[in-house]
């Protein structure tokens, strides 16, 4: 089978993004089918290219770049210009790449226009596959002001969605959402991100620097949707108090990253330390040795839907979870009591659970990070991709 599979953010190990594409494209590839990615440039992934347009192999993987970057610190104008020119470019590899099943990744939901090409004028098998809540978490958000934007928006979701043999879902609650808005009974199925198991439980020390304090990780964005802020007011508080041997680690990049930095300077915040972003193979050993992850994003009924990779990943390196939202992650961590959820304006809550875990014995730690492990062998890359693969190949 051939798949083509536009998707703007595409990625491997050596960058700083999520790697679900790669990672399904290269099982896929290994079974036998052909993969083509059309991305854009994201300035977390180490995707390059000097060319407008450029053809690169990734462990078979096709993938051709189209040199329009995309970074978040970009104002959401040139973000928008920067959809709309892949989308426009991107259609024409959906009129002329020989294929069987064409994914569409969305977000943004401008993605969905080369698939629906691919659909409409060519007859493939449609399979759009949704991150994000577009538009609908953009205009929550207050991104998209525009009545008209909003308008065209919601059209495009609507017909992407009427169009698609299969919507794949990164969430249940996306799931829940959809079918409130839309009654038409889409055809629907969930597959969350993946971890991969082996890679992320096989504790390397080798380059690890050993520390006299624990700490709280964070990766990531930084900024106001992912409420960087109280993880700069639970800094505070940590230096309040005066605990010296519990931080937290921030690695990323983003808008509030200089607000952030200043602050820290200025205040002489030692209980929070900000990191740049690393390709993923060097982020391992940090994630596997922290005291616990942190998974937080701006208190938005959107955002409960939200599947951030970062969160399997960090059940997969065993280690205990904290988020905020009110969603399926909320109910998941509690059935499984691999972590816990912090309401999201309260930094101080997040600080004595940070104590209480700190405290706990050396065997109880042990115990949270073998099941978390456990938990996380459910969302094994092989047995996801194989899901979706299986699920692509019925249509």
């Amino acid at each position: 089978m051939t798949i083509l599979y536009f998707y703007q953010y595409f990625s491997t190990p050596k960058g700083s993004w999520g790697t679900r594409v790669y990672e399904f494209g290269k099982e896929w590839v290994d079974q036998g089918h052909r993969v083509t990615v059309i991305t854009s440039v994201y300035s977390k992934s180490d995707i390059k290219s000097t060319r407008f347009i450029d053809t690169q192999y990734f462990d078979g993987i096709e993938v051709k770049i189209i040199n329009v970057r995309i970074d978040n610190k970009l104002s959401f104008i040139k973000r928008i210009f920067g959809f709309l020119i892949y989308s426009l470019v991107a259609s024409y590899f959906a009129l002329t790449i020989k294929c069987d099943r064409v994914i569409a990744s969305s977000g943004p939901i401008t993605v969905a226009l080369p698939g629906l090409i691919a659909k409409i004028f060519r007859r493939r098998k449609l399979i759009f596959e949704v991150r994000d809540l577009w538009p609908q978490g953009a205009i929550e958000l207050g991104l998209l002001k525009s009545f008209i934007v909003k308008k065209i928006a919601y059209w495009i979701e609507y017909v992407t969605y009427v169009k698609s043999d299969l919507i794949v879902v990164l969430s249940p609650g996306m799931i829940n959402n959809i079918n409130e808005r839309y009654h038409f009974g889409f055809k629907c199925i969930s597959i969350p991100n993946t971890v991969d198991i082996l890679l992320f439980s096989n504790i390397d020390t080798s380059n690890f620097t050993m520390r006299d304090y624990s700490y709280a990780i964070y990766t990531g964005n930084i900024g106001d949707v992912n409420n960087s802020l109280w993880l700069l007011n639970a800094a505070r508080e940590l230096k309040l108090r005066s605990i010296t041997n519990i931080k937290i680690l921030m690695i990323g990049d983003g808008q509030l990253k200089d607000s952030i930095k200043s602050s820290i300077e200025n205040e002489k915040i030692d209980t929070l330390i900000l990191m740049d972003l690393m390709p993923k193979n060097e982020l391992i050993p940090l994630i596997q040795h922290a005291l616990v992850s942190l998974v937080p994003l701006k208190g938005t009924p959107i955002l409960d839907t939200s599947s951030p990779n970062k969160f399997f990943e960090s059940l997969g390196a065993g280690i205990f979870v904290i988020q905020n939202t009110n969603g399926w992650m909320r109910e998941f961590l509690k059935e499984n009591e691999v972590g816990s959820t912090i309401d999201p304006n309260d930094h101080k809550a997040l600080v004595n659970e940070l104590i209480r875990l700190n405290s706990l014995s050396i065997q109880d730690k042990l115990a949270i990070k073998n099941k978390c492990i456990e938990v996380a062998k459910q969302f094994d890359k092989k047995i996801l991709s194989a899901k979706m693969i299986n699920s692509i190949s019925k249509l």
